[in-house]
């Protein structure tokens, strides 16, 4: 039976870490504060912005709080953006994605300086991570190498698969694992022989948006399973990607699904937050 990372307690790790970090940037005379913007009030993301707020207050910086309304027009939120962007006390700004369909997701990504760009999914973060300069990483990809590297997973070397081609997750997942030197293979809907390329995977990462996609005949003997999905059933019970069960008599470690993946994208965005500050 696989071994299980425990991705609630590695984020924990890292957001001790990072409030010893901040605790000694204000010592120094350096405030943090990050700007949430969402738009509308679907439930799912005014659960994501109160973590998001409340592990802002865990390690000690401010979080200034911007709740539209649903008929807010694009040409408003970029304006607030833009003042936001010439505001020097704020370091960091998150628009809560995904927005009501009158704004152009595109138009607004583009419009946060990409000095304060904490989701790490301005052209210019994503261009840094692909030339291997310094730069905001995408949080869910970033969180998936430390959950890795603190589960004493050794990338160098290893075949990775991963499952999905998304531009939060996929693309900036195989770069990463690219910088750490795996052999990456990216798999999608128009891949064939998906199964047989899933099961040469030495590190398997699942983010392909459908419940219980992968079953325990994707998976090679041994192999470390990482699913970033997560589905919620008419019973409020949740399920990621990858089914667990089967998965787990078969891999050697494996995220679960809630407490793996989804804790560290939080723990990730305040270490962005965190590289703002010191920037």
């Amino acid at each position: 039976m696989a071994e299980i990372i425990d991705g609630k307690r590695i984020s924990s790790e890292i957001k001790e870490e990072l409030k010893e970090e901040v605790a000694k940037l204000k010592a120094q005379g350096i405030e943090g504060c990050l700007a949430v913007i969402q738009v509308g009030n679907d439930a799912a993301s005014s659960v994501y912005v109160r973590n998001k707020k409340k592990a802002c207050e865990y390690i000690g910086i401010h979080s200034k709080s911007f709740e539209l309304p649903e008929n807010t027009t694009q040409e408003e939120l970029l304006k607030l953006i833009g003042e936001l962007n010439a505001d020097s006390s704020v370091n960091g700004i998150l628009v809560q994605l995904p927005l009501p369909g009158h704004i152009e997701e595109k138009t607004i990504i583009n419009a946060i300086s990409p000095k304060k760009d904490v989701d790490g999914f301005h052209p210019e973060s994503v261009g840094s991570l692909t030339i291997g300069q310094k730069g905001f990483v995408s949080c869910t990809p970033a969180g998936i190498i430390e959950l890795l590297k603190r589960s004493d997973v050794f990338i160098d070397g290893k075949n990775c698969v991963v499952v999905g081609r998304s531009n939060i997750v996929g693309k900036p997942m195989a770069l990463l694992m690219l910088r750490e030197n795996a052999t990456v293979t990216i798999t999608h809907s128009h891949t064939k022989n998906l199964k047989e390329i899933c099961k040469s995977a030495d590190i398997l990462i699942v983010a392909v948006g459908k419940k219980e996609f992968i079953t325990g005949e994707y998976i090679k003997e041994g192999a470390v399973v990482i699913d970033v999905g997560i589905h919620r059933d008419e019973n409020n019970k949740l399920s990621g990607d990858v089914k667990y069960e089967e998965a787990a008599e078969k891999a050697s470690k494996i995220t679960p699904v809630p407490g793996g993946v989804g804790p560290m994208t939080i723990a990730m965005l305040m270490h962005n937050c965190v590289l703002a500050m010191k920037s």
